[in-house]
């Protein structure tokens, strides 16, 4: 297929509101939002600056990019029905969050971490700032070597055909504070189960979640070992599940608590719940699959990759 031209090829570019911007959707006004926040003893004035901050960063970044190619602007509410172009180059201003939640609705597409407020955010998922952006779509274009990090993703798959993609972590679990009960099988070997959930974490995700889930356990059972580093490589072929809070009794085990996932070792999870049993990834819980009775859930490495441009 052809190569489009640089000044054709379009550059999406993905924002999300600010906390400032979401208080005025709750309380309509800046005065409003003022009296909630200094009512309560914080600081209104953090917000308006992180708030313009923000926006002068997208404003250069959306003049820089207007020299490179066709700009479309997309905020993140709307990225679950947005549809990429395979040649599209993704600038995503961030935080980290923000980049992991794109990348999951991504397939392959290199995509630029641009760090808006490096003062209040460490960015480890964003690497550039706007002294280096036009740097960042080159390189994007193959115009100047670059190393590209790929990230390993995780899939749930219902037995309905429905899935989900997970780029730091997928949650199986209840909606509420309950228990879940299911059938959980780890290579062919299995056991009934009553918990309150299943995490299965990637790389990317392993000093999150993964990492606070093995602290809280080691420093339990094993103290000596429970501050090392649990974090493991982004683009490892490998997943890990963990089972939070299992419950033995009568009718639950807690035998497979821990282990590794990979293309040679199954993961499957059938729901016993009549209601209320859920899949989310990446701590977004409004995009959630049902999990219910009858409902059989397969955890798997996904085929695609994300493509970070360094």
């Amino acid at each position: 297929m052809k190569t489009q031209p640089l000044e054709e090829r379009r550059i999406v570019v993905i924002v999300r509101k600010t906390r400032l911007e979401e208080l005025l959707y709750k309380y309509n006004t800046v005065a409003q939002s003022k009296f909630y926040i200094e009512h309560l003893g914080g600081d209104f004035s953090d917000y308006e600056a992180e708030h313009a901050q923000y926006h002068r960063s997208v404003t250069g970044a959306i003049k820089i990019l207007e020299r490179l190619g066709r700009v479309h602007t997309v905020d993140r509410s709307f990225l679950p029905n947005y549809i990429f172009g395979k040649e599209d180059i993704v600038v995503v201003i961030g935080q980290d969050g923000l980049v992991a939640n794109t990348l999951k609705y991504l397939d392959g597409h290199r995509v630029i971490g641009l760090n808006p407020d490096p003062a209040r955010w460490e960015g480890v998922l964003l690497p550039y700032q706007l002294q280096r952006l036009e740097e960042g779509v080159q390189k994007a274009l193959g115009m100047m070597s670059c190393p590209l990090r790929y990230v390993t993703l995780a899939k749930a798959t219902l037995n309905t055909g429905e899935s989900l993609y997970g780029v730091n972590d997928i949650f199986i679990g209840p909606k509420t504070h309950q228990s879940l009960r299911y059938i959980i099988n780890h290579n062919g070997v299995s056991e009934n189960q009553s918990s309150s959930g299943i995490i299965v974490s990637t790389g990317l995700g392993s000093t999150g979640w993964f990492t606070s889930l093995m602290v809280g356990a080691n420093g339990i059972a094993n103290p000596d070992v429970a501050q090392k580093n649990w974090a493991f490589p982004w683009d490892s072929d490998y997943l890990y599940f963990t089972v939070r809070e299992p419950f033995p009794s009568k009718y639950s085990k807690a035998s497979i608590l821990f282990g590794t996932i990979t293309p040679t070792v199954s993961f499957q999870i059938q729901s016993l719940m009549p209601e209320n049993g859920v899949i989310f990834s990446d701590g977004i819980e409004k995009d959630f699959l049902e999990f219910n009775s009858g409902a059989t859930a397969t955890i798997t490495i996904a085929q695609k990759r994300g493509c970070l441009v360094l």
